[in-house]
């Protein structure tokens, strides 16, 4: 079986094709970034650019697998969460191939993607999946046919909290330089943690926008330096984290934690969690880099598992959901 998927939900465009057939399960791995000049993502200007790009991205792709959409099974399709203009790019070229292709297609969810790429690549059976990223964190595990969400964030999202308080002092954009964010390296120079910032941790869930709010306002004060600043903000924005995940894995008794979404690709991050891992005696799974981030590959995979049970959507419904939460999606593959 043969899936073409699309994902067009924030910053990329990515089109991924993947086969069951084959022990190298990827067949094509095409992306076009959208990086904004000033401030952050212009969800019409990243829009423009994938009504633009993204046909010949499908392109490459095809060329890539060294295939015709003749021979693919199936188009699946990130209809959300996500932004509203760029998601209906995506859906809508989605749309045009299965509607003039004669293929089926295939309704993904962004998040479960994440995490069903990252039990593809990594190995993990049964993890409490730890989903960080610009627009979404959220401490999940798998029960009775969902992914349930065992602890979210309240308000923005730990990569949120980064790419802002970064852009706002001058650290970026880019906000990752060399697999690494600009607030982790500014923070290896810090020295002294600052007390005014405050660590919310209200129950199972974290909030961020409260110690954005006053890292901007020490910031801008110039009682601190920034190193400073910056190793404070990360340590409790990464320790509520952790302190969460701890939670569940706790409550659930899972022996694995896995890590997914584009801020599991910081090391600083990662060597929390193994040091996590290491107490609580459980084994910790780390996406790579590349399927961290947001990609077609993630789309095609996952549109590949729920075809194999028979989930298709007609193209007159296939309308885009910018909220469509991980826990309202049946996962009957697992």
């Amino acid at each position: 079986m043969i899936v073409l998927g699309i994902e067009s939900t924030a910053h990329t465009f990515g089109v991924g094709i993947v086969t069951d057939e084959k022990e190298n399960f990827v067949l094509a791995d095409e992306r076009v970034q959208y990086v904004p000049r000033t401030g952050g993502i212009h969800p019409r200007e990243a829009s423009r650019l994938f009504a633009e790009k993204g046909p010949e991205a499908i392109a490459r792709a095809l060329r890539s697998a060294g295939l015709t959409m003749k021979e693919v099974d199936a188009v699946a399709v990130a209809l959300g969460p996500g932004m509203g203009p760029c998601l209906r790019v995506g859906a809508t070229i989605a749309r045009c191939l299965a509607t003039y292709f004669g293929k089926p297609l295939v309704p993904v969810n962004h998040a479960v993607a994440h995490v069903e790429i990252g039990l593809k690549v990594t190995g993990a059976r049964d993890p409490v999946t730890v989903y960080l990223s610009g627009g979404n964190t959220a401490i999940l595990a798998f029960v009775d046919r969902r992914y349930r969400v065992f602890g979210e964030t309240l308000d923005i999202a730990l990569g949120n909290l980064l790419d802002t308080f970064a852009r706002e002092v001058g650290l970026g954009p880019p906000y990752v330089v060399q697999g690494m964010h600009v607030v982790d390296r500014c923070a290896e120079k810090g020295r002294r943690f600052i007390k005014e910032l405050p660590y919310v941790v209200r129950g199972q869930d974290v909030a961020f926008s409260g110690l954005l709010t006053a890292a901007l306002r020490l910031a801008r004060s110039g009682r601190y330096d920034l190193e400073d600043l910056c190793l404070t903000l990360r340590e409790i924005a990464y320790n509520s984290v952790i302190e969460i995940a701890a939670r569940c894995l706790m409550h659930t008794g899972k022996k694995e934690v896995m890590l997914v979404g584009g801020v599991a690709a910081s090391p600083i991050l990662r060597s929390k969690f193994e040091e996590m891992a290491r107490v609580y005696g459980v084994e910790l799974f780390v996406v790579p880099p590349r399927y961290a981030g947001d990609n077609g590959v993630m789309i095609a995979w996952t549109g590949l598992l729920a075809y194999r049970c028979g989930i298709t959507i007609d193209v007159r419904r296939a309308i885009v959901r910018q909220r469509w939460r991980i826990d309202e999606v049946e996962i009957p593959w697992r």
